[in-house]
Parts: structure tokens; C-alpha cells; sequence
């Protein structure tokens, strides 16, 4: 579809790469704009070999900027506010190191700003704002890739939406987003929204395979499991202790909903709150892939639930007590809980409010 839209010259000047974390969004929208550039592209892709395509794979390219959230680092004086060419060495070193494979937490971590939020401000919508009013320098097309542009506040939206709906010639907005229903409504009614879905299991099972030296049978689970996501398939490899823990929050969460003991909820509760952040969007994340497998073996499809060893033997006893009745509300409260993790709420009062939800829920049949 890019391709082709490059070959009709109906090339859109706002673009909107949507997928989760670990499926390429980063990658194919740098590749695409590299495709523009590139003046020896053929059908289907860049030459790699020009000056322009090797200074788009460096991520040095004059004419094309990267916008990414984030903020004041562990130390430093934050009277200033931080603005993405500060931090664009450490970009591009993470970039080359995960080949654009890498998600917020691990971006936050390389900046130092690990107990903080990233944003993109209103300094560095001025910014960008600023960068496209000059003229190309080498190449056909300008253009600005912002990262997680549902970080940008929201004066710095208001400040990009008169150039995204009037922009200059020749200019592009690829814009790369996680969570695209967290932008304002305006900005998304601008741009072309393209979906990036998760990679095929096939796919990523060879990569895996032939990355980390396990037998395709094994890679093809953590492929299953990960949901075409990479940093996800990764993280089961290399952490199954962490994986064995969330597993037994999952088991002590639903067996205490069940038999509704609401103090040892509350003790449950505790446990969960005193988790890193990143670590509890991570465990509630994996309820809700343990909540849709038990759901589809309720719903007679075992054939699609990837489940293997003792997640299977737990959820195909416990999965009676997910149904129509109240697999929708269940989802729903565990994103709630990751919506408000992310915003900083109190992680104690989070955890006690959704484990006492869930306890409704479950005795709800």
C-alpha cells in the first residue's frame, strides 16, 4: 500500500502508523520515508545504498527530524524544557541497537528519566514548527516522525493542527503511535491512519529461532503467546521468572475472587502496588491474555487459545468462571487499571478497588 501510494504520487502530507509496541511501526516509517528519499528506489523498495537512504538508516539525514517524548533527567536542572534534539545521540544509539524494536519504559530508561513521564511539549511543537519552515536540504520530501505522539500536550496538538490541515509543500507528518484513540480527536481526523498489525507467528518464530538458538516448536509458543509482538516474545524468553510471577498473581487473584476471602484481596492488593510501574502494566497486561484464552476455551475455540503447560492446566479448570456474563467487564477493569498506572495514580488505592471489583465479577455467572 505505501509503495504503491508512492508510485501514484498521492503520497499523504499526515500519516498515522497505529500498533502496539514490538510490531515495526518505528521501523516501516523510517523505512518508508527512506523509500521516498530514495532516487534509485525500485518497485518495492529503497536502493540502501545512496547517500541519502545510508543517512536515513544513521538517523542523520538533514531533512528528516524525530520528535519523541522527554523529559528533565535524573541530576539536571529542569528550569529548561527538554526538547528531543537534546537527547537525538542516545535516539539513535538505541535505535541501532534494537533496529527500532524498543518501547517507551526502554526509551525513558536509555534518558535516565525512568520515574517520570515523557512528554512532547509546546516547545517542541515551536520546534518543529521552527525545523520545516526552512527549505530541503538534499532531499524531494521534509518530514518530521514523531514517536508516541499521544504524549504531546495538549498545547502542543493545538499548536501542530493549523500545519498538519494547511501544511507546506512537500512536507510529511508520520506520526507513530501506541495508543492512537489517547489523541485528541482533531489531530486523528488529519491524518491517514495506517494499521500495523503484529507479526505473523511464522515469521517471528524464525527470527526468534534463529536469534536466541531454541527449536522452532518452542520459538512458534513464544510467538503464539506474544501476539506478534517482538519485545514481548523476548521478554518470555529471557524472563521466565518474572512470567512465573504474574502467572501466580493471576492464579491467587482469581482463586480469592472466587472464594471472595476480601482480606487476603486486600493483602493481594498490596503486593501488586508495591511493583514497579512498568512492572504492573506488565501483569495486568498478561490478565488480560490469561482472561481471552480461559474465554475462548469457554467459548468452545481451544483451537486459538495459546496456552501450554500450567497456564493451560489452570485455565481450562477455572474457565466456566469467564463468560459473556462478565469477560467484557473484567477486560475493562484491567484496562482501566493500566489507563490509570500510566497517569500515576495511587498504585494502593488502584490495586485494592480493582481486586474487589474483580471479586464481584467472577461470582457473577
Amino acid at each position: 500500500m505505501l509503495t504503491n501510494s508512492v508510485a501514484q504520487g498521492r503520497i499523504s502530507h499526515a500519516q498515522l502508523f497505529a500498533g502496539g509496541e514490538g510490531v515495526g511501526a518505528l521501523s516501516l516509517a523510517i523505512a518508508y520515508i527512506q523509500y521516498i528519499n530514495c532516487p534509485h528506489k525500485s518497485a518495492t523498495d529503497s536502493c540502501g545504498e545512496c547517500p541519502s537512504c545510508r543517512q536515513i538508516a544513521e538517523l542523520a539525514h538533514p531533512d528528516v527530524h524525530f520528535v519523541f517524548p522527554v523529559n528533565t533527567p535524573k541530576g539536571k536542572s529542569s528550569s529548561e524544557k527538554p526538547v528531543s534534539d537534546q537527547f537525538i545521540g542516545k535516539w539513535r544509539e538505541l535505535a541501532k541497537k534494537t533496529g527500532g524494536y524498543f518501547n517507551e519504559q526502554m526509551w525513558y530508561s536509555a534518558i535516565d528519566i525512568e520515574n517520570k513521564q515523557g512528554n512532547i511539549s509546546k516547545t517542541e511543537a515551536d520546534e518543529i514548527i521552527r525545523k520545516l519552515s526552512f527549505k530541503s536540504f538534499e532531499s524531494p520530501y521534509k518530514a518530521i516522525i514523531i514517536w508516541l505522539p499521544e504524549k504531546m500536550n495538549v498545547q502542543a496538538a493545538n499548536t501542530l493542527l493549523k500545519i498538519l490541515e494547511e501544511p507546506w509543500d512537500k512536507t510529511l507528518f508520520l506520526l507513530v503511535s501506541e495508543s492512537p484513540d489517547k489523541l485528541l480527536p482533531t489531530i486523528l481526523s488529519r491524518t491517514q491512519i495506517i494499521d500495523i498489525p503484529g507479526i505473523e507467528d511464522k515469521v517471528l518464530a524464525s527470527y526468534l529461532s534463529e536469534k536466541h538458538n531454541i527449536s522452532i516448536e518452542d520459538a512458534l509458543k513464544m510467538a503464539r503467546l506474544s501476539r506478534g509482538n517482538v519485545l514481548e516474545a523476548e521478554r518470555n524468553i529471557f524472563s521466565g521468572e518474572e512470567h512465573d510471577m504474574m502467572f501466580e498473581y493471576f492464579v491467587q487473584l482469581m482463586r480469592l475472587s472466587y472464594e471472595n476471602k476480601h482480606m487476603e484481596l486486600l493483602e493481594w492488593a498490596e503486593n501488586a502496588a508495591s511493583l514497579g510501574r512498568e512492572e504492573q502494566k506488565r501483569l495486568i497486561k498478561n490478565h488480560i491474555r490469561l482472561i481471552r484464552e480461559s474465554y475462548m476455551l469457554t467459548a468452545g475455540m481451544g483451537e486459538i487459545s495459546y496456552l501450554v503447560g500450567k497456564e493451560y492446566d489452570f485455565c481450562k479448570k477455572f474457565a466456566p468462571y469467564v463468560n459473556n456474563n462478565n469477560v467484557e467487564a473484567l477486560v475493562n477493569e484491567m484496562e482501566t487499571v493500566i489507563r490509570q498506572i500510566s497517569q500515576n495514580g495511587n498504585a494502593k488505592i488502584i490495586f485494592t478497588h480493582f481486586a474487589l471489583s474483580v471479586s464481584k465479577l467472577i461470582n457473577k455467572l
